[in-house]
């Protein structure tokens, strides 16, 4: 058996898939490209596929880790080549390896955030807000979380989950470059992207793109 990660773009309307019917879409995928997967035991076996890091709804991706296992030698290439004649419009394996570092190991990720106004005026206000804001270290946001088995709101720090951040202004939009915690104590972009507009009052429409994962190190996670 060998274990094996994929690493998946999603982009276009693929974004509007959810975790859910993407595990669906990858069950079904991999049985059509012939692949000799390896089952889990007991009651129900089912072919062992895993996304290290689910990414949400409305996103799109550069590469999303997914962890398979395999019972034969087939090449990576020939995986890559097979998955990609099944897979959806929008969808596509852009890289075939073994799979060495651990999930657990995921500190940051990588984002694109395009932020688009009505003007140029309007993209310079909002990117001086947002970098004074940001500067400032006090921006936050509610979040909805468990205390026991209650769901209770909760107050986030967004600045404490970024690690580094760059906003520039690009025609009428705002273009965010953004590392934000990953893993455990993980910030969801968007939660970044309400807690700014609520604060500015501002709502331009809303691109995000994941670009990449880091270990604590700040070292590339592959």
């Amino acid at each position: 058996m060998r274990a094996v990660r994929l690493w998946i773009k999603k982009e276009g309307r693929a974004k509007y898939i959810s975790h859910l019917d993407m595990n669906r879409c990858f069950t079904r995928a991999v049985r059509r490209a012939g692949l000799n997967l390896w089952y889990t035991e007991g009651f129900n076996p089912h072919p062992y596929l895993c996304f290290l890091a689910p990414l949400s709804l409305g996103q799109e991706s550069d590469g999303e880790p997914l962890d398979i296992r395999i019972e034969d030698d087939m090449t990576d290439g020939e995986i890559l080549r097979r998955m990609n004649a099944v897979l959806p419009e929008g969808i596509r394996v852009v890289r075939v390896h073994d799979a060495i570092a651990k999930a657990s190991e995921i500190a940051y990720a990588s984002y694109t955030i395009l932020l688009e106004t009505d003007s140029a005026h309007d993209a310079e206000s909002f990117a001086s807000q947002a970098k004074t804001l940001l500067d400032s270290g006090e921006l936050y946001a509610e979040k909805l979380g468990k205390q026991g088995r209650k769901k209770v709101t909760k107050q986030v720090s967004i600045c404490e989950k970024m690690r580094t951040y760059a906003v520039r202004c690009q025609g009428d939009a705002v273009r965010m470059e953004v590392v934000l915690n990953a893993g455990n104590d993980m910030l969801n972009p968007t939660l970044l992207v309400d807690a700014l507009q609520k604060a500015i009052g501002m709502n331009p429409f809303v691109s995000i793109r994941r670009t990449g994962f880091f270990k604590a190190d700040m070292q590339t996670f592959a």
